[in-house]
């Protein structure tokens, strides 16, 4: 996920057709804060999402249409897990549409950034998309697991219930930690920086946040045609992403509560 109000410093105006090389240069001059992102996001799909961000620069599309765009591929991998059988290469299917949907997700901020700012209806529209596939995802794991995996225990089938209501609680606490802090004017987390800042935040705290990388549950979903193999593995990233998400609840909290000078 990309904030589109981010606006740089110096936004391209011109009347000439932009160049892939020249709006990808742009862009790693001014690139989010990488205080707090998860390995994957920080390390591959910002990348990825700058390049794809620079092609969309050079066709002339809007950040809103790479939203929707990022719906649509996201939505077609969720689709697969819930409807395709379990063979090899499903996996591989759904995971390959999942990374492009996050890629995308990336992308729009990035080109609303070289377009001169966003909007607060594509911010929205962003955010949206967001909430729906970090709900869904689980739930195209559920109705997978209940179709195609057998033999698979019948308590196994609550995992992907949990890991929906943990994920969707973790990514409305994110939106209305930035909220918060937007109203008490010290709103820097997604600030856009200069690409040696982004790079200065430590490595080790990206990798501490790798169990609630969404990336990191893309990857995992190339084991989703094995299903004895995807269960485990699916499994213990929900633990870890549970117990992640509940120290980050007791920090959050803290942090909140200091931001009108009172503490709980």
């Amino acid at each position: 996920m990309d904030d589109l109000t981010a606006t740089p410093a110096d936004p391209v105006v011109t009347l000439a057709r932009p160049r892939y090389g020249a709006s990808l240069a742009r862009l790693a001059g001014a690139q989010k804060s990488a205080r707090g992102a998860p390995a994957y996001s920080r390390f591959v799909n910002r990348p990825l999402g700058r390049r794809l961000a620079a092609a969309a620069h050079v066709l002339g599309a809007t950040p809103n249409q790479v939203t929707a765009a990022s719906a649509v591929a996201t939505g077609l991998g969720i689709a697969a897990l819930a409807l395709l059988p379990p063979r090899w290469w499903t996996g591989p299917v759904v995971a390959a549409l999942l990374v492009l949907g996050y890629a995308l997700d990336a992308a729009d901020g990035q080109l609303a950034r070289l377009r001169g700012g966003g909007s607060a209806a594509g911010e929205w529209l962003d955010h949206v998309v967001d909430a729906a596939k970090t709900a869904t995802v689980h739930l195209a794991v559920l109705i997978a697991a209940h179709r195609g995996w057998d033999p698979r225990p019948g308590a196994w089938l609550l995992l992907p219930l949990l890991f929906s209501a943990v994920a969707s609680t973790w990514f409305f606490t994110i939106i209305l930690n930035d909220h918060l802090r937007r109203l008490a004017g010290t709103r820097d987390g997604q600030a856009t920086v200069a690409a040696g800042e982004a790079r200065a935040h430590s490595t080790l705290r990206s990798l501490a946040s790798v169990p609630v990388d969404y990336g990191v549950l893309c990857l995992v979903m190339v084991l989703a045609g094995v299903p004895a193999l995807f269960g485990w593995v699916y499994g213990a990233l929900a633990v870890a992403f549970t117990l992640v998400t509940a120290a980050s609840m007791v920090a959050w909290f803290r942090q909140v509560g200091a931001l009108d000078g009172r503490t709980a």
